[in-house]
């Protein structure tokens, strides 16, 4: 195909935000060198500001000339720049995702920006800003298709019989008609994801805003409204109201935001590949590919689970998708716990949830590590109590020691693992329990561990490592303070299971490219017939 360049109106979107950055810019410069003799010359910060506007235009109209980018049979090349020009070459084999986002001008003016990461990548390698919907979602499903002909090219026919497969497969296959919808968000799911998701950013955003209305004393924002808010009057009182009503802020932001975010979220399934869409202001779309996954996680996180509530997110082979940074995509944000189970399980069929408890000596190493916290906690108030007058009855504090029993043995109760034949499944936490499935031939390393404290007690944790950077985030699939003898077996079975795996993945894959030239050979010999 030939080159393509932008949509025309990118120039328009890309311009309204690069104009008031350069305007802004201008007018800076303009404040800090003007000439005005008794204060600042508005009419030649004016003229600088507007040149930086015109600055800005001109330059994305300039951007959008010199872009150009053409999908070819093996890459994908993009040529952009214009002060110094950049030529780039993807290889389809190492495209890992394409991401579409859409905010509400994009929608409006029906174009979208197209995102694309390659393995390996720490951020996204190509972006183009801005293209026509239909064309947008044209190249991710070329580019995704193209990659998934790449990964079968080692062991695949020709290149001119792949060619040709390419072109037969692109004529033939359906845009949309063999998608199969498997999960969309209900409004009670919805609404009850906002109401109890807690955004660290949005929090802060909340009491900021609180601050600029309350003129950074919150105290003014309450102690004049005696007559609604009871005992307001007093300044103890006020402070607590304001300390309520930063909460009730960063809350109802909180709330907007991730409604905002996970509207009308749909997940979706093409081929070997699930399509996710979500957002309501800001519109995303993007692909998980399935031979991509290292690991599921099941995440039942307090309160959801006391309405049985549970999520499932999808770990990949560490890329960036358009996703600032992360390897781990949502697949399910919140849902009925036996929906998501049911999804997990057809994306990887690895049947039972029932695990393995660590040993008993296990909960014991608990209660004795929450029993120093206490013993700590109480030393700091005593410290407090005689050193100053904040704190008095500091013995008050030691009555959380009844809680450590009780702490303890929820942390025990809700670790486990299980090696199965195909799958290696572990889980930890209970205010954000997690269960992790990883198919033993995604396993790079499995590691043994015991620290000072686990050998005392005769313990250890092991841990299946995969190509996701979760392992880099301690958030690998882990058995925590298992049986050291038992890590052992565990370590050395594990490992075994991978080397099954990856003999069997072998088989097939060798079968499978029989079945390819096979089919090819024959192709060959009808059209020779044919021409005879």
């Amino acid at each position: 195909m030939s080159a393509r360049t932008l949509h025309p109106a990118s120039v328009a979107v890309r311009s309204l935000s690069r104009s008031l950055n350069t305007g802004f810019l201008f007018f800076v410069i303009g404040v800090v060198v003007s000439p005005g003799g008794n204060g600042i010359d508005l009419l030649s910060v004016v003229g600088l500001v507007a040149i930086g506007i015109v600055t800005g235009i001109v330059y994305e109209f300039a951007y959008y000339r010199r872009f150009r980018y053409d999908l070819t049979d093996d890459t994908f090349d993009v040529t952009s720049g214009v002060i110094a020009r950049r030529d780039r070459e993807l290889p389809l084999g190492r495209i890992q995702n394409v991401d579409i986002r859409q905010n509400v001008i994009g929608r409006l003016l029906g174009i979208a920006a197209v995102h694309i990461e390659t393995a390996g990548g720490g951020e996204t390698e190509v972006s183009l800003r801005y293209v026509a919907e239909t064309e947008a979602q044209r190249l991710r499903r070329q580019l995704r298709r193209g990659a998934s002909a790449e990964a079968d090219a080692a062991e695949g026919p020709t290149r001119e019989a792949r060619d040709r497969n390419r072109a037969t497969d692109a004529a033939t296959a359906p845009a949309e008609a063999d998608e199969t919808l498997l999960f969309e968000i209900r409004p009670r799911e919805l609404a009850i994801l906002s109401l109890f998701t807690i955004d660290p950013g949005a929090s802060l955003l909340g009491g900021i805003a609180l601050s600029f209305a309350s003129g950074f004393d919150p105290m003014t924002l309450f102690s004049d409204r005696v007559g609604v808010l009871p005992g307001a009057e007093t300044g103890l009182v006020a402070l607590a109201w304001a300390v309520v009503g930063f909460l009730l802020a960063a809350w109802f932001l909180s709330a907007t935001l991730t409604f905002t975010r996970y509207y009308d979220f749909r997940l979706t399934r093409v081929g070997d590949e699930l399509y996710y869409e979500r957002g309501l202001l800001q519109r995303y779309s993007g692909t998980i590919p399935l031979e991509k996954v290292q690991t599921l996680t099941i995440s039942e996180s307090v309160p959801f689970r006391w309405f049985g509530y549970a999520a499932l997110s999808v770990e990949t082979a560490g890329y960036a998708p358009g996703q600032d940074g992360r390897s781990t995509e949502s697949a399910i944000p919140l849902a009925d716990a036996d929906r998501v189970a049911a999804l997990a399980r057809a994306i990887e069929p690895f049947g039972s949830t029932d695990l393995e408890s660590p040993p008993r000596r296990a909960r014991e190493r608990y209660a004795v590590r929450y029993l120093l916290v206490v013993a700590a906690v109480v030393g700091l108030a005593y410290l407090v109590a005689r050193y100053t007058t904040v704190v008095r009855d500091w013995y008050v504090v030691a009555a959380l020691a009844a809680l450590v029993p009780i702490a303890a043995h929820l942390k025990w109760t809700n670790r486990g693992y299980r090696v199965g034949d195909r799958y290696f499944l572990t889980r930890t936490g209970f205010w954000r329990r997690t269960t992790k499935v990883v198919p033993h031939y995604r396993v790079q390393a499995v590691l043994h561990q015991a620290t000072i404290f686990q050998r005392r007690r005769r313990l250890a944790s092991v841990t299946a490592d995969t190509a996701s950077s979760a392992t880099f985030l301690g958030r690998a699939a882990t058995a925590h303070d298992i049986d050291a003898d038992r890590g052992l077996e565990l370590q050395a079975l594990i490992e075994e299971r991978l080397q099954d795996r990856l003999r069997a993945h072998e088989r097939q894959r060798t079968v499978g490219r029989w079945f390819r030239d096979a089919a090819e050979s024959t192709r060959e010999s009808d059209g020779d017939g044919d021409e005879n």
